[in-house]
């Protein structure tokens, strides 16, 4: 039989001022991230619990640090979607300035991913002549450049010429003592 992903998709608000109030207050933000990740495994039921397979968002990491190791959210709602064996937990109630930065993200990947594909297909398409003029192209270039370093060791000499000569200072050297 063939294998299907199943995803599914639930809402839960996590009280995580129960987990982290006898904990140290520095590390009250990374106990409600556990807290999160063991929530999430016993609600999606994960097999044995495995919290590596619950993936937070980084916004909601964001959010859990926003203000500091220790002082936490007392509860936050997010939003759990199994995809396979992982499961993604996202962040539902975005601001709005988390909102732009996200849409943001996103159309700046959607361009990357057209650019890359776009550039594979203009490589395939090179046929013998235009290898032949990149070539010529290349060869003009590196002229080019040689010429450009010529002018520029004559324009250096140049100036060494017309600068005055002044003699380096002596290093004192550290003579021993006299006994």
């Amino acid at each position: 039989m063939a294998e299907t992903k199943q995803t599914v998709e639930r809402e839960y608000v996590i009280p995580l001022r129960s987990s982290w109030k006898n904990v140290p207050r520095y590390k009250k933000t990374s106990k409600s991230i556990k807290t999160i990740k063991e929530f999430v495994a016993k609600h999606m039921k994960v097999p044995d619990r495995d919290t590596n397979k619950v993936k937070l968002d980084l916004y909601l990491n964001n959010e859990l640090w926003l203000r500091g190791a220790k002082k936490p959210p007392s509860k936050i709602k997010i939003k759990a979607r199994k995809e396979g064996e992982l499961i993604k937990v996202e962040l539902v109630d975005l601001h709005e300035n988390m909102k732009f930065a996200k849409a943001r993200e996103e159309k700046f990947h959607k361009k990357v991913e057209k650019k890359e594909v776009k550039k594979k297909e203009v490589k395939e398409e090179k046929t013998e002549e235009e290898k032949v003029e990149e070539k010529e192209e290349v060869e003009e270039k590196e002229k080019s450049v040689e010429e450009s370093q010529i002018k520029m060791a004559k324009q250096t000499a140049r100036a060494e010429k017309h600068t005055i000569g002044t003699k380096p200072t002596p290093q004192i050297q550290r003579k021993a003592l006299k006994k």
